[in-house]
């Protein structure tokens, strides 16, 4: 059951990063608030972002709509081929568990 738990924290982080870009997106016009951004796959800290391609507005926020709208875009991709894998990994599971029945 080692792939479940895997995809099991793979959907969590992927939902954790959700509710970061929806935090970013809520706050584009919020002076001085800093883009968070999700660490490395290993470390799942919020982390305000060092993008180079970051320009801060004249209020100093430094989130950029169109980023944001393409990463959880990029996000949402990710997360629904992950709920498709899991549901793969038990219908298998359902079909071995029936097939021995027979």
């Amino acid at each position: 059951m080692e792939v479940a738990n895997f995809l099991e924290r793979a959907l969590n982080i992927r939902a954790h990063y959700h509710k970061i870009l929806s935090g970013n997106i809520a706050n584009v016009e919020t002076p001085n608030y800093k883009e968070r951004n999700i660490g490395s796959p290993n470390n799942v800290e919020v982390k305000e972002s060092t993008d180079g391609d970051v320009i801060g507005s004249i209020d100093g926020n430094t989130v950029n709509m169109e980023n944001q709208i393409i990463k959880m875009t990029e996000n949402h991709m990710i997360f629904t081929s992950l709920v498709q894998v899991m549901s793969k990994k038990f219908s298998m599971m359902r079909y071995i568990i029936n097939e021995g029945r027979r």
